[in-house]
């Protein structure tokens, strides 16, 4: 019997299928948070959410047409990757391209969808709507999310 390496050890990014690429995402909903950025460029993650991300189920309303609904919503390709450094730190795209591994919480290595929640790792349940939270109030809305380091 021999152990076959996970088709994240064996392509890049780019020889991913669609299916393969699209199961990279653990759904944590990081990516999905509103972000703020000073003028060094420092960013910070808020506990405040998308306007379609579903704040007590976790993943996008309308991941379909995301980009029509959201236009400064960013979509992932293994040619943008390395240039968006605003990526959780614990985003598996992110740590695949960096030459990480993927965490042990990570569905594809725990091979449990729910390993994400029971690691503390998801947003869910845990953010508020951005229409609930005016522009001026997202400073008191700065968070610190486990797996990030704040810089």
């Amino acid at each position: 019997m021999t152990d076959k390496k996970p088709f994240w050890k064996l392509k890049s990014l780019k020889e991913m299928s669609q299916k393969e690429w699209e199961s990279l995402c653990d759904h944590c909903g990081k990516c999905c948070l509103v972000q703020l950025e000073d003028e060094d460029g420092h960013r910070e993650f808020t506990d405040v959410a998308c306007r379609l991300y579903d704040v007590c189920e976790g993943g996008c309303r309308n991941y379909a047409h995301r980009s029509r609904e959201v236009p400064d919503c960013v979509r992932l390709t293994p040619g943008n990757i390395g240039e968006l450094h605003f990526m959780p730190m614990t985003c598996a795209y992110r740590l695949l391209n960096e030459g990480k591994e993927l965490p042990d919480w990570h569905p594809l290595v725990s091979g449990d969808p729910d390993s994400v929640r029971e690691a503390g790792m998801s947003v869910v349940g845990q953010v508020v709507p951005e229409a609930d939270v005016p522009d001026w109030r997202l400073e008191h809305h700065i968070r610190l999310w486990p797996g990030e380091s704040g810089d």
